[in-house]
């Protein structure tokens, strides 16, 4: 599908509609398949789209929301198709709807005037009226600070990811200059921390699998970080990665929260997506881990290749007898850079050739929100991801007062960040400017490794 704009300033929004409704689209040179055109009329959009003419009349605020808008309601009439997330496209769909309420919009008139201005169901715009609402532990104050330390190394690639991660085989010579070069890196931060008078909040080690290091590398690190934060967080995503020792190592130095997780409680899914575990890993990692105390996330994904609505279904229930602390539902996203996707691009196929059944996806997510609401869990941090089936969304659900600090200062954007490691992204707010920096540190090992006092200096400069 050939897709041509004409007569408009906002393409890349623009884009990201018809993506929903033709997700193969390619932007058109010369020859096109769908030929849309807008004018402006001053009241009002007319939008031709081929032969059909439609118009609208808006009273949006912004000329590109009312753009998106207008080609949104026409792409609908021209195929006769709505979406759930209406117009909104963005990551942070929560972000809309604090600017609503910083605006002076009610909470009680938010979910109507969500509705009626984004075009969301009434499901999403409960939805995120709800994730607001749950999110009552952000603190805005430019004297907090979160930590951030990636291990971009797991046991073996996923083939829906699309993140820098090595496989463990592929990088293993490297790691114990990774882990000299991380450390230098956290000293600079300690140092910076100690200047500035900052208060740490959350820790959060992620990556990744960072359980895959050893019992011996895993301490090094969190020796180093010292800190009487109120929540500090491991990612031990792979639960063969999962041992006695390294569960007493994380307890010796404070850390709360562990991340395991299995994405799918299905076997044959399991090797299919290539990880190496089992579902009896698994239960076997969770249950060893509940002796600790420990409040413990688990991932799942709706819309993994060869998984109907019934498997899913079994997935989530398990989950739910876990009762684990947090459950956060991903959607599939199928991103370039994934095994996954390469495929598709090189084989000029579709999804239905790796059989994902994106009919039953929406009820899968459905589905989630309804039986995680009657059990007992509140969705609390939401974002959205590009290249997902029908444009649907990622939340995270939590158990009452259980809600995890640095997922929703991350997607929120209320507190600094100290990253360290390759792929981190550091970012500093200044709230009373409304101003937002970032800088990331380079994405591969080696890289890291060459240029480490590069990277140092770039955060010295962002935090002086």
């Amino acid at each position: 599908m050939n897709v041509k704009i004409n007569n408009s300033d906002y393409e890349k929004e623009l884009y990201e509609i018809i993506k929903l409704y033709f997700p193969d689209f390619q932007v058109a040179n010369k020859s096109q398949d769908l030929d849309i055109v807008f004018e402006n009329k001053g009241k009002s959009f007319q939008i031709k789209i081929n032969e059909k003419t439609f118009e609208y009349k808006l009273n949006l605020f912004k000329e590109k929301n009312n753009q998106k808008t207008a080609l949104y309601l026409a792409l609908s009439e021209y195929c006769n198709k709505k979406f759930d997330w209406g117009t909104i496209t963005g990551v942070r769909p929560t972000k809309l709807a604090y600017e609503m309420l910083q605006n002076g919009t009610p909470k009680y008139l938010l979910k109507e005037n969500l509705i009626k201005e984004y075009h969301l169901s009434p499901n999403k715009a409960q939805l995120l009226k709800e994730v607001i609402e749950n999110q009552n532990c952000i603190i805005k104050n430019d004297n907090i600070i979160d930590i951030f330390i990636n291990i971009p190394i797991c046991p073996s690639r996923c083939k829906y990811c699309s993140f820098i991660s090595a496989e463990f085989v592929k990088v293993k010579d490297y790691i114990p200059n990774y882990i000299d070069c991380l450390i230098k890196e956290i000293n600079c931060v300690k140092k910076i921390i100690k200047e500035k008078n900052y208060i740490v909040r959350s820790i959060y080690i992620g990556g990744g699998t960072p359980t895959i290091l050893s019992c011996y590398e895993l301490e090094m690190i969190l020796s180093e970080l010292n800190y009487p934060s109120i929540e500090f967080t491991v990612e031990a995503g792979r639960p063969e990665t999962i041992t006695k020792e390294k569960l007493d190592i994380l307890k010796k130095y404070n850390v709360n929260r562990i991340c395991i997780n299995p994405q799918t409680f299905c076997d044959k899914t399991l090797k299919l997506i290539n990880r190496n575990h089992t579902i009896n890993d698994v239960i076997k990692a969770y249950s060893l881990a509940l002796n600790y105390g420990f409040k413990i996330n688990i991932d799942l994904i709706a819309g993994l290749p060869g998984e109907n609505f019934s498997k899913f279904k079994k997935s989530l229930n398990t989950t739910i007898e876990m009762a684990p602390n947090n459950i956060t539902i991903h959607t599939l996203a199928l991103k370039r850079g994934s095994l996954f996707t390469n495929n598709l691009i090189l084989n000029n196929q579709n999804l239905n050739s790796i059989n994902i059944i994106e009919k039953d996806i929406k009820k899968m997510i459905d589905y989630a929100y309804d039986k995680l609401k009657s059990s007992d869990y509140f969705p609390y941090y939401l974002y959205k991801q590009k290249n997902t089936p029908l444009g649907l969304e990622n939340v995270g659900y939590t158990q009452k007062n259980d809600a995890c600090i640095f997922n929703i200062n991350s997607i929120e954007d209320t507190s600094s960040v100290l990253a360290c490691g390759a792929h981190a992204i550091s970012k500093r707010i200044f709230t009373f400017e409304n101003r937002i920096e970032r800088i990331a540190n380079v994405k591969f090992i080696n890289e890291y490794i060459n240029r480490i006092d590069e990277m140092i200096e770039r955060k010295i400069e962002l935090f002086k």
